[in-house]
């Protein structure tokens, strides 16, 4: 068992690791999602920048290979201390894969995926939590509040409490990558604390977000116009 244990969560944090938003738009538009909008490696910056479709079918796939990887686990008949493992291990490939030096996307389809699976009811509390704080317009906060509503609805529902952690530590993961994320040309004069408000609170260095997100998004029509400039 703990070879079979060791093995996967090898394989969960490669499985996380493999950046299709990145080689998606690299293959479609010959661009590099990083140099776009957010700067993020994830379905969102492809959502904003480039495709809405294109970046919802890329959050299927990101809620997918969180399901799936602690499908097998626990079809492997692994307890539930690791299927959390496992699942942990599926978001920091996402965040910090060993295929883009270590800095992505910030994790929360995969998240979403891996916690749903593990606790079914979650997905209405994380719904409730983040359409409750909606109204304040910034989507990062809702997330956020939806997230952190997990791991205290498994508490309050009698969960299991390999459960309740586990949900405890994927808001902390995801607290960590908001706020260690490497800084952006944008944030050089923003104080240390200013960044991190700004990162806990709207996930950008920038609290102005028409600013944060002052690249132009890509599409084919623009890029047929740079390649017609450049020759």
């Amino acid at each position: 068992m703990a070879i079979e244990f060791g093995l996967l969560l090898v394989a969960a944090y490669l499985v996380g690791s493999v950046p299709v938003a990145f080689l998606v738009v690299k293959w479609r538009y010959g661009e590099d999602i990083r140099r776009h909008g957010t700067g993020g490696v994830g379905a969102s910056n492809v959502f904003k920048s480039f495709s809405k479709p294109i970046g919802f079918l890329i959050f299927i796939y990101d809620i997918g290979k969180g399901v799936l990887m602690v499908w097998i686990a626990r079809r492997l008949g692994l307890n539930l201390s690791m299927q959390v493992a496992v699942g942990l291990a599926v978001v920091a490939g996402h965040n910090w894969p060993v295929f883009l030096r270590f800095n992505a996307g910030r994790g929360l389809a995969t998240t979403i995926g891996v916690a749903i699976f593990l606790f079914p009811w979650g997905l209405w509390f994380f719904v409730g939590g983040a359409a409750f704080t909606l109204i304040l317009g910034s989507s990062p906060l809702p997330v956020l509040v939806g997230v952190v509503t997990l791991p205290i609805a498994s508490w309050a529902l009698n969960q299991p409490m390999e459960i309740t952690l586990g949900l405890a530590a994927f808001c902390i993961v995801l607290l960590v990558r908001r706020l260690t994320a490497p800084r952006t040309p944008e944030s050089v004069p923003v104080g240390m604390r200013e960044l991190l408000i700004n990162r806990f609170l709207f996930d950008r260095d920038s609290r102005e977000g028409k600013a944060w997100l002052s690249i132009r998004p890509v599409t084919l029509k623009t890029l047929k116009e740079k390649r017609k400039d450049q020759s």
